[in-house]
This record gives C-alpha cells, structure tokens and sequence, in this order.
C-alpha cells in the first residue's frame, strides 16, 4: 500500500527551493517507509528515475563508484545497466540504503555540482556515519527525518480525512469535544496499539486481526534485535533497547544504565546510546538541570529518558517474552481499563508525538521535602518562556509535580499542560489536555 505521508510536501520544497544545487537525504529507521516514499514521489515529480537499491546492487552497478572522474562515461553505463533514460533536469536519482556504499555518498559532490539530475539517498537502522571512514562527505547536501506514522497519517491510512482536520478545528477553538471525546479516545488507543510502521498498518488494513498486527511488530523488533548486534557486536544495544519499558515502570528519573549492564554506566555506554540515537528506533528525552527556554545548553547528556520511536512496537516490546493473548495492554487498552502501572505507554505515546512535531525532548526532576523527586515528563520552550508537561495515564487531575514545577519557577512559565485521557478542561491554571491535543503544542 502507498500511504500519505507529510514528508512528502517538504521533499517537494527541497526539490522547488534547490533546483539541484544539493542532494536530499531522508534519514530514518528501518521499515519506516523511506524507499517506498522515494520511490512514490520520483515517480509523481520527474519524468523518469532510476533506483540503486545497495543492498541488491550489481557488481557493475557498485564498480561505476569507483571511478567519478569522467561523469559522461558514469551516466551512459548507468542508463545501459537500469534501462533507464535519464532526461536532463527531469530526472533523479535514488540512491536506496546508500550507507552501505559510501563512495557513493562521497560521489554527491561531483553528482550534484554537473547539474543534470537531481539526487536522493536514504540511509537505515546502521548509522551512515559508521562507513564514511576515509571518503569526503558532501556539504551539498540537506536531510529531513521520515518518522513513523503520527496520528493524523493513520487516519489518513484508514481513509479518514475528515477527523483529523476537525480535531484541530477544536483545538484551535479551545473546546472540549464533549460527545465525541470517547470516540476520539477509541481511535488513539487503536493508533497506540497498531502504531505507525507502515507494515504493521497495512498488516491492519489487510486482516483486522491485532494478532497478525503483533506478529509483524515482532518481525520488525527482531530486525532491530540483529541490526542492534551490527552496531555493537557485545549484545548492550539490543539490552539496552528491550529494557526500556521497564525503565520506565522504576520511576528512578533517569535510564539506569547499571541495573541493565553490569559494571556499566551512562558514559561508558555513550556511543552505543549515540548508535541507537542515529538509528531512530528510539528517542533520547534528556535531563535539563537548569530548566529555562536554552535548553539545548543546560541538558545532561549523561542523564535521560529512553523511549521508543513507535509505540506500537513499544506495545508489543513491553510483552515480547509473552504469547500475543498474554499481552495485557492489548486487552486493558481496548477496554479502556489500563492500570496505572501501565501508564508509561501514554508517556511513550507523548514522546513519540512531540518529536514527531518537531519538539527536542527535555525533563527536569527536583527533591520533594522528605527525599523523593517531582518529576516533570516533557518541557517545551516557546519564545522566551517554558511549557512544562505532566503526563497521567488516568483521569485525574492530580498534579502536585506541575505545581510545584510552576510554583519554583514562575517566572519562566508560559502554559503548564497536565496531558491525560479525559476530555479537554482547566483547572485553575493548568490546562488539561486529551493526549489526542499533543500534536499541537
């Protein structure tokens, strides 16, 4: 299936805006559509393409690499190998998973400086920067991060085009939905449990069968399992990576590195973290310890939360050493009935949102008067002020951690959002939002 997706419309500004003067990179991790909507937009927006897909490539195909120093000689065996003819300025090249040739990265330079064709690459799960030892990277070259679908793409998927506009309509309006608000929920339960990888949608679409849904989320996370052991051959990316729902179940303020791998800490551990960052399976919330809008500057990179990038795959990662119909956030979620103790799937569920947006992920956590810690999950800056963020699996309005956040420093805030799953209200001066909202902050 061929789903919309929003990275489309900015492919489409790179493609007006350069006019050929640098590459587009589409980053992003693996199964999350990128070759598919490469391909999807090279065949909408140029009269003819050609694709390298390194991963299959002929011999003849990488041998052409070798050599860039006569680009005549490079485009005629190109076109004679794919059976392509390529027409001058309405034509690209894709090169599909080109971290596995990097001298065909290192070639952008000159590919882009003749002018003829346009040039897209994506890159996966491997870090591009692990093969780019000894070959020129190309500063002619921009990139955009292709993530799993958002909320509003799965509708779309479902053939929904309606919803999703007259939610922000609502949003816009500051208005409660009031009768549509249980079913808005129903919708972004079914989203949390399918999630956003294109397969696991289509697996949907196919079968409406949330086993088969489960199997193929499965498959996915074994791919990362075996990917995770090309990054790091000892096994403590893939720890690392299946630890993270019950990091978030200890309350403890930060990923602790130690109670996974034994005699190891955040800075030991940190380029395998930074592996795992570049492969965007998962997402880094790090800790400010100086809460104000330059947050970038006051962050502890040794210090963070670790979230999946999809939670679907959250879903089924929580429960992987269990059967399908053990699973119990399948059957607590449909009905509404989550535990409190399962309340980090919304928290991964906001994680994910925010980031898709745009929004770099910051906590901050502060003593409370007898030796525990508030917590505030997410912080955002806008202009020159901070917007802090609770996140409650449940209905109630408690929020001792936001207040006490708000109360320490006032100055510095703007909204204060206790993000939860009853309908959109205010209380006092916190605003209470529906996790459906979260997109729009």
């Amino acid at each position: 299936m061929i789903f919309k997706r929003k990275l489309y419309e900015r492919m489409l500004q790179w493609k007006q805006s350069y006019e050929g003067s640098a590459s587009l990179l589409i980053k992003g991790a693996r199964r999350v559509g990128k070759s598919t909507l490469v391909e999807e937009f090279a065949k909408n927006e140029y009269e003819t393409y050609i694709l390298i897909d390194f991963s299959k490539a002929s011999k003849k195909i990488n041998a052409l690499f070798d050599d860039m120093s006569d680009l005549n000689f490079f485009f005629m065996h190109l076109q004679l190998e794919t059976g392509v003819n390529l027409i001058e300025r309405k034509s690209v090249i894709i090169f599909d998973e080109v971290q596995l040739q990097p001298l065909a990265r290192q070639a952008i330079k000159h590919l882009v400086k003749d002018g003829r064709y346009d040039y897209i690459e994506t890159g996966s799960l491997l870090s591009i920067k692990k093969n780019v030892q000894g070959i020129v990277i190309p500063s002619e070259e921009t990139s955009l991060t292709l993530y799993p679908m958002d909320l509003e793409e799965f509708y779309w998927a479902l053939g929904n085009e309606a919803t999703p506009a007259v939610l922000r309509q609502f949003w816009e309006l500051k208005h409660p939905l009031e009768s549509s608000h249980r079913k808005m929920m129903r919708d972004l339960r079914l989203y949390m449990l399918i999630g956003g990888m294109p397969q696991s949608v289509e697996t949907y679409l196919d079968t409406n069968n949330l086993q088969k849904v489960d199997n193929k989320k499965r498959e996915i996370l074994e791919l990362y399992d075996n990917d995770f052991n090309k990054i790091d051959s000892t096994g403590r990316a893939s720890q690392l990576f299946a630890a993270i729902p019950r990091q978030l179940t200890n309350n403890a303020g930060r990923y602790q590195i130690s109670s996974v791998l034994e005699n190891q800490d955040a800075q030991r551990v940190a380029s395998v973290v930074a592996d795992m960052a570049d492969s965007h399976t998962i997402l880094l919330a790090y800790h400010t310890n100086d809460p104000n809008v330059g947050l970038p500057m006051t962050k502890n990179i040794y210090r963070y939360n670790m979230y999946l990038a999809d939670t679907g795959l959250f879903v089924t990662l929580a429960f992987r050493d269990k059967v399908f119909t053990e699973n119990v956030i399948y059957s607590k979620l449909l009905s509404d009935k989550l535990e409190a103790n399962l309340g980090y799937v919304y928290e991964n569920l906001v994680a994910q949102m925010l980031r898709t947006a745009g929004d770099e992920l910051f906590y901050h956590t502060f003593p409370t008067d007898n030796n525990h810690n508030y917590e505030i999950d997410f912080l955002l800056s806008r202009g020159n002020k901070l917007c802090p963020i609770e996140v409650k699996s449940s209905g109630y309005k408690s929020h001792k951690s936001l207040d006490s956040f708000c109360a320490k420093y006032a100055s510095r805030i703007s909204d204060r959002y206790l993000i939860y799953t009853k309908d959109y209200q205010k209380d006092g001066v916190t605003i209470c939002l529906p996790a459906y909202f979260t997109p729009f902050l």
